[in-house]
């Protein structure tokens, strides 16, 4: 939607000068990130039972998901039963992570788990082109035990491993989540933002009731579904 409503324009030195007060902010906000995962880094952990999950190639248990190695992040996507389209905030936050290959440096691996059939899952997966590792937990408690449970929202944990024991370390969800995306970093950056009524934002900036401008489910599969 277009809009007239501009920064004010200032000269260059004018500029640089609040942009150096607002970079203080910035270089604060990010020793305290770093602190914040220097603490998480210290946190115990709880170990799990055993899991069975379902997986592409039938059941599958949760520390044989880490496919060797000793760390896991699973996204818990919301599952609607019988639904065509599934969680829009779910899908389209997972359709960014198309190169993961890199975390095996890290000795870590990033899936998807969802309360929904194996079989309804990977068909999902299918129609809207998303690239991850999907897992079931229709037939399991893992997904209640860690916050995600049926009819539950979505959330974010992850996992260590040592040997055939598995350890719970972190969990997060709702705008917790955020930390994990490109794309609201990237939102953010603009002068107008989120366009989001909730945003404090200047006197006459574009601003739309939350999520109106989210990427629809449909919409993820029209972009990167399979194609005609």
């Amino acid at each position: 939607m277009a809009t007239t409503a501009l920064p004010p324009v200032v000269d260059a030195e004018a500029w640089r000068r609040e942009l150096d007060a607002l970079r203080i902010r910035e270089k604060a906000a990010t020793r305290e990130l770093d602190a914040i995962a220097a603490q998480r880094r210290r946190l115990p952990m709880v170990e799990l039972p055993e899991y069975t999950l379902e997986g592409e190639e039938g059941p599958v248990r949760l520390a044989d998901v880490f496919d060797g190695r000793s760390q896991l992040i699973v996204y818990n996507h919301m599952w609607f039963p019988d639904a065509e389209w599934q969680c829009p905030g779910c899908t389209g936050f997972t359709s960014q992570y198309t190169r993961l290959e890199f975390l095996d440096q890290y000795d870590a691996r990033f899936v998807i788990v969802t309360q929904g059939p194996i079989e309804q899952a990977l068909a999902y997966k299918k129609r809207v082109g998303n690239t991850m590792t999907w897992y079931s937990t229709a037939n399991s408690s893992f997904g209640a035990d860690v916050d995600a449970p049926p009819g539950g929202g979505f959330a974010v944990n992850v996992f260590l491993r040592d040997g055939d024991t598995v350890y719970r370390t972190w969990h997060t969800n709702g705008r917790g989540t955020e930390q994990l995306a490109h794309t609201f970093p990237l939102i953010d950056l603009l002068p107008y933002g989120r366009q989001e009524e909730w945003q404090d934002s200047p006197e006459g900036w574009p601003q739309e009731p939350t999520y109106s401008r989210w990427t629809g489910s449909e919409e993820v599969a029209r972009l990167y579904g399979p194609k005609p």
